[in-house]
């Protein structure tokens, strides 16, 4: 099931997302994931790649983690956490997103079923429930 997604902290609107309950964490496409420092500061310096043919834009966050999470083909990783909102049905969620380089796969997001969990009912026969929710919202219809 995919559906279109918006991350409003990170400017990014319409995202294609990849609903999979077998994936535990939730995962956001992005490239050059590295820590900076900035004065006596961490920070984490990312690039989000957007679909529109944008040039990638450098994102920081001095709210992160990193933690070993398992791949699609079951093989643990070190990957960076951060924190973010997402809006999902017109709810505003925070929620942790490992960032991964998504490039090959179809889809830049992945919503994982820590997401998920006590929010929705997945129905894999329907697409773009949220977005549709969403203009039919903006176009006075709700």
């Amino acid at each position: 099931m995919t559906d279109l997604v918006d991350f409003p902290d990170l400017r990014l609107f319409d995202v294609q997302a990849k609903v999979d309950t077998g994936a535990f964490t939730s995962a956001l496409h992005c490239k050059d994931v590295r820590v900076v420092k900035s004065g006596v500061r961490r920070i984490l310096r990312f690039l989000l790649i957007d679909k529109t043919g944008e040039e990638a834009r450098p994102f920081y966050s001095d709210e992160f983690s990193q933690r070993m999470i398992r791949n699609s083909f079951g093989v643990a990783e070190k990957r960076y956490v951060i924190k973010t909102r997402i809006v999902l049905f017109g709810r505003t969620i925070r929620a942790e997103f490992t960032l991964a380089d998504r490039e090959n796969l179809k889809n830049p997001v992945l919503l994982g079923r820590k997401l998920l969990r006590n929010r929705f009912i997945v129905d894999v026969s329907q697409k773009n429930l949220s977005y549709q929710k969403k203009k039919s919202q903006v176009n006075g219809q709700a």
